[in-house]
This record gives C-alpha cells, sequence and structure tokens, in this order.
C-alpha cells in the first residue's frame, strides 16, 4: 500500500515539474497572441481614442492659462507592461499647440502659441483601450518610456508605415 502512495507522489512531482516547465513558454505564447490583438484592436479604434484623447486633454485645465487648440499625432506607436500590473500602454508622439486663457495670466507669454512635443498615453483596461487624457510634455514615447523604465517595461515598437 506504502508503494501505491509513492508512486502516486512520485508522478504528482513528475506532473508538476511539466506543467512549470510547460508554464513559461506557454505563458509567453499567451503574451504574445495577447499583444498581437491589443495592437490590432489599438489600430482600429485609434482615430476614436485620438479624439477622445484631445477631448479629455483639452478639458483637463493643464497647463493651467493655457487652451488645447490642436493636437497632431505621429503614426509611429511604442508598447509598454507595467510590470507590477501586467497593464499594456501605448505611447504616441503628439505636437500640442496652445492658445492663452483670458485671465489665465499666460497672455502676455510670447511663447504660449509655440507647439510643444509630448507623449500621449492610451492605457488597457478590462481588455479595452482607453485614455485619460495624460501628456507625457517635452518627452517622445522612447524617453518616456526611458523615463519611466521603474515602473514599465517595453513591450514593442510598431513604426509608421512609409
Amino acid at each position: 500500500m506504502v508503494s501505491v502512495w509513492w508512486m502516486i507522489f512520485a508522478f504528482m512531482a513528475v506532473a508538476a515539474m511539466a506543467f512549470l516547465a510547460a508554464w513559461g513558454p506557454l505563458r509567453k505564447s499567451l503574451r504574445e497572441k495577447e499583444l498581437k490583438q491589443l495592437r490590432r484592436d489599438f489600430h482600429r479604434e485609434r482615430e476614436h481614442l485620438e479624439a477622445h484623447f484631445f477631448t479629455k486633454a483639452g478639458a483637463s485645465g493643464k497647463p493651467r492659462g493655457l487652451a488645447w487648440t490642436n493636437c497632431d499625432f505621429e503614426d509611429d506607436v511604442v508598447y509598454a507592461r507595467d510590470r507590477r500590473s501586467g497593464e499594456i500602454s501605448a505611447f504616441v508622439g503628439v505636437t500640442i499647440h496652445f492658445e492663452a486663457v483670458d485671465g489665465g495670466g499666460m497672455e502676455e507669454v510670447e511663447f504660449v502659441t509655440a507647439p510643444r512635443d509630448a507623449t500621449a498615453v492610451f492605457r488597457v483596461d478590462r481588455g479595452k483601450w482607453k485614455t485619460d487624457g495624460r501628456a507625457i510634455m517635452n518627452l517622445n514615447p522612447t524617453q518616456a518610456l526611458r523615463h519611466f523604465e521603474q515602473e514599465l517595461e517595453f513591450v514593442s515598437h510598431e513604426p509608421a508605415k512609409s
């Protein structure tokens, strides 16, 4: 009877080791498949997401005393993963145009209308792309990822199609 229990234990141990050995490649394959789908979704929804970004960012009141007048989006997309939560983000370079708000204290500042480079941030929430209008000012997507390298890891880069 004792030998039967040892055989069951040995079988379970071998099965557990086999599962652990297969889990790494399986997990990587699942992540790659998920990322491929998320990239397709982002591309398909991009125009809507960009419009939503502009609306949310313009309503944020940041920078203080300025109103968003236009936002030009670059074609390149850099994808990153949050190291703790696993959440996927997309970074897109933007050029933002502002104008001074009457009474906002910026009316006399001459460089207010100069275009500003930034990175628009999009993220996946429960399987859907979202944005809260967050712009990382004065950094392109690669610089933004480098700046937040403690929290984020590079996943992929989708260059502009020529």
